[in-house]
Order: C-alpha cells, then structure tokens, then sequence
C-alpha cells in the first residue's frame, strides 16, 4: 500500500525531517541528559518525559522517511477546468441535511475536517472528484449506507505550500 502525495507533500516530508533531525533531536538529547543527571531515574519525571518527547520525535521521523519511501508521487489538475480535482474547493449541497457545505480536496497527508479540508480517499472526496457543477453523487459510507449530494461550484486550485502537513 502506498500514499498518494505531491511533490509539494514530499518536500514539505523532507524539510521536517531536515528540522528535527538537525535542530530539534540535539535539543532532546541534551534535554534527555541534564534531567538524568537529576538523580534516581525510578522516581525522575523530568527524565520520563525528556525521553519520551525524544522517542516521539525520533518516531516522526520514521514515520515521515518511510512515507517519502513508500509515495506514489501524483500532480493534480488532469480533468479539466469543469471538473473536480485535487487541491479545487468545491460547495456542495446535502438534501438530506438541507445543508450547505464548502470543502477543499486534498492529498490524505495534508486532510484536516475541521478546516474544511477533505482527502480525496475519504468517501466524499471519491465520490465528487471528476464530477462537474451540477452533478449529484452518491457518497458511500460503508456498503449499507451511503448519501446524495449536489455539486453547486467549483473554485480551481493549485498545489501550493500553504497547506501545512498533518501532525500526529
């Protein structure tokens, strides 16, 4: 199995990595050192919590290198002005809800719900990516339930930097 990403998802992988292997890791490590000089490390907390933040940062990094790794690199912006791709905002209406809702497509690295910003491998991203305004598509949850939405605009949009990668 393998990630979908952009170059710009790669580079932006790349420059955290740069970051917290040369700035951040001799931070914790030096952090790691001076609370184990504190004393008895069955009962150092400082010492607990300096290495775990320095396990945490190491695990990122593996996390990130083994993402780069294993990518299939995409570019977005291969269906057309009127059609729905990658990094476009589009306004959607749900019947069912009488609700209106405006959403971004993203690659899954770069996905954040709560701002709007929905990966193209999630169920909604499938089911509107190379539609066209006006459009209604069937969003399907899990094989025993699913909904209808209406696509009513597109904004064309481009990969940028702009869009901060996921944390974890």
């Amino acid at each position: 199995m393998y990630d979908e990403l952009t170059e710009v998802d790669i580079q932006k992988m790349r420059e955290e990595i740069e970051y917290r292997t040369r700035e951040l890791r001799p931070k914790l490590i030096e952090d790691v050192q001076t609370a184990r000089a504190f004393g008895d490390l069955s009962e150092n907390f400082e010492y607990k919590a300096a290495k775990r933040e320095k396990n945490r940062n190491d695990s990122r990094i593996r996390y990130l290198e083994r993402m780069i790794r294993t990518a299939r690199v995409i570019d977005g912006g291969h269906h057309g002005d009127d059609v729905v791709d990658l990094f476009d905002t589009v306004e959607i209406y749900i019947p069912d809800d009488d609700e209106v809702q405006t959403i971004r497509l993203v690659t899954t690295l770069r996905q954040n719900a709560l701002e709007g910003l929905i990966s193209k491998e999630s169920p909604v991203g499938r089911a509107v990516l190379g539609h066209r305004v006006g459009d209604r598509v069937r969003v399907e949850v899990r094989p025993d339930y699913g909904y209808d939405v209406e696509i009513r605009s597109i904004e064309k949009g481009r990969d940028d930097d702009s869009l901060a990668i996921s944390r974890y």
